[in-house]
């Protein structure tokens, strides 16, 4: 991808630990936006660290796929998507990922369709 899009990482603290927050930044129509994203399962959390290693950002990786409705005959495409990084060694790590809500979804969504243009 020409536009390679950055998966972000900031600190936040709650409860006195500090945790990381994961997010795309773009802008569209003018509006910056930030797209929230997460691991697909709460121990996803202990595998983006391992990813991100001291790194703030890592590439994010699209994986299309296409799923036939064997009853209807109708085809459902989309992406799932997943963060990367490439250590000193070449040793690559990786990590699936989602929007936060279907709102990030949307965001998503309209960012990538903005950058394949």
């Amino acid at each position: 991808m020409e536009n390679q899009i950055k998966v972000e990482r900031d600190t936040y603290e709650k409860d006195g630990k500090t945790y990381y927050s994961y997010f795309i930044k773009g802008n569209i129509r003018g509006r910056d936006i930030r797209v929230l994203i997460v691991p697909p399962d709460k121990g996803g959390y202990t595998v983006l660290d391992i990813v991100f290693g001291e790194e703030m950002e890592a590439e994010l990786v699209l994986n299309p796929y296409e799923i036939k409705d064997e009853s209807t005959g109708k085809v459902i495409k989309g992406n799932s998507y997943a963060v990367r990084t490439v250590d000193e060694e070449g040793e690559v790590y990786e990590c699936a990922i989602k929007p936060f809500r279907a709102s990030d979804k949307a965001l998503l969504n309209m960012l990538l369709n903005k950058k394949a243009a």
